[in-house]
């Protein structure tokens, strides 16, 4: 097996002589932060690649998330999943609002529809939904409910670059999107995140925010925070758009390699492709269901004996923290799709320069390991 460490992710970066040139061009300008040449190019051309109308940068996707809920001013109680990363949740508890946890669709993991409505009371103002693993979430059905009980939505797409449903960005889904662009991302800045919202006005009002609340030289209308991209940050983020569809394509190559080399496997359960969608491969979950034998935290084991670092995404459940597990949403009995999604999923390496033979490593332990 590999002597080398066989990492669940790798960062994707372009040629570093590549990267000289915009090196130079923020060096020559002066201009480091607060909006400038490189942050406004990259801003349009991030438009015009995802087809949205509007994107706010952000130096990372946390601060994203926790703007994007001061701009639309939600309080009170947000409907959100127990199965994601802490970033989703942590969101709401520091703008002082109650997550309230709902179950899980058993086929793609993302927010159950069929159990929202049950979880609305007087309280609700959103729903905060996850496109988990880039799969897209049921936005239409979502959309419904919103417009039925006048709630705001907001969708944390940290996985969900370039993806799309129905030949749409599921960014434009909802009030607002919001996107991760850290460096385990499959499209990243070194750290980096946006705001996709719908018009100018609701950016400009982003913007303030994640600018102290200024207005002009002197006028602060808000309590804002310094959330700026800056341009470094930027002008990779420019030049990585030139090499995303590559990096997306040899990650649809992965994941349909995995795909052949384990189905026959006894036990071994892929998360099916969400039909009608354009993917980005952004992971490989498997769920490691009874009749493989072992335990998933057996499994993990014996993979990381070989030098291979798969990781329990999402293990444990948000839920199950201790800022959150005394929340009555919180209980395991109200949440047993995520509780036994979280016992059982085990994401495996993908990243565009993981080769043929790695990956045949990998599914030679997995196969070897099945009782």
């Amino acid at each position: 097996m590999s002597q080398k460490p066989i990492y669940v992710t790798q960062p994707h970066l372009p040629p570093f002589e590549d990267f000289l040139p915009y090196l130079k061009e923020v060096w020559d300008s002066k201009f480091l932060t607060n909006g400038g040449p490189m942050h406004q190019k990259f801003e349009r051309a991030l438009c015009e690649y995802l087809g949205v109308n509007q994107v706010a940068l952000f130096s990372n996707g946390t601060l994203a998330l926790l703007t994007a809920l001061q701009s639309l001013r939600i309080t009170g109680e947000v409907i959100t999943t127990p199965y994601s990363f802490v970033a989703t949740a942590h969101s709401l508890l520091w703008n002082g609002i109650k997550p309230v946890f709902v179950d899980v669709d058993p086929v793609n993991l993302n927010l159950d529809p069929s159990k929202i409505e049950a979880a609305i009371t007087p309280q609700t103002t959103a729903i905060m939904p996850v496109h988990c693993y880039g799969h897209p979430c049921d936005v239409a059905a979502i959309e419904r409910i919103a417009d039925t009980y006048n709630l705001k939505v907001i969708y944390d797409a940290a996985h969900s670059f370039g993806v799309e449903a129905d030949g749409q960005s599921v960014l434009n889904a909802g009030d607002l999107s919001v996107l991760s662009f850290h460096a385990t991302k499959v499209f990243n800045t070194f750290e980096g995140g946006a705001i996709v919202c719908k018009d100018a006005k609701t950016k400009l009002r982003i913007d303030q925010l994640k600018n102290f609340g200024f207005v002009d030289e002197v006028t602060v209308v808000a309590p804002g925070i310094n959330g700026k991209m800056s341009e470094f940050n930027a002008a990779l983020g420019l030049l990585q758009l030139q090499h995303v569809d590559e990096a997306l394509r040899l990650r649809g190559q992965i994941d349909a390699q995995y795909r052949q080399a384990l189905a026959d496997i006894p036990g071994i359960e892929c998360l099916p492709p969400s039909p009608g969608s354009k993917h980005n491969y952004s992971y490989f979950p498997i769920l490691v269901r009874p009749e493989y034998g072992i335990s998933r935290d057996e499994l993990y084991t014996a993979l990381r004996r070989e030098n291979v670092y798969a990781r329990r995404y999402f293990y444990p459940l948000i839920s199950s923290f201790p800022m959150y597990r005394a929340l009555p949403s919180a209980a395991p009995a109200n949440l047993p799709v995520a509780t036994r999604a979280a016992e059982q999923v085990l994401c495996l390496p993908i990243y565009p320069d993981l080769t043929s033979s790695q990956q045949e490593q990998i599914v030679d332990v997995i196969r070897a390991h099945r009782r």
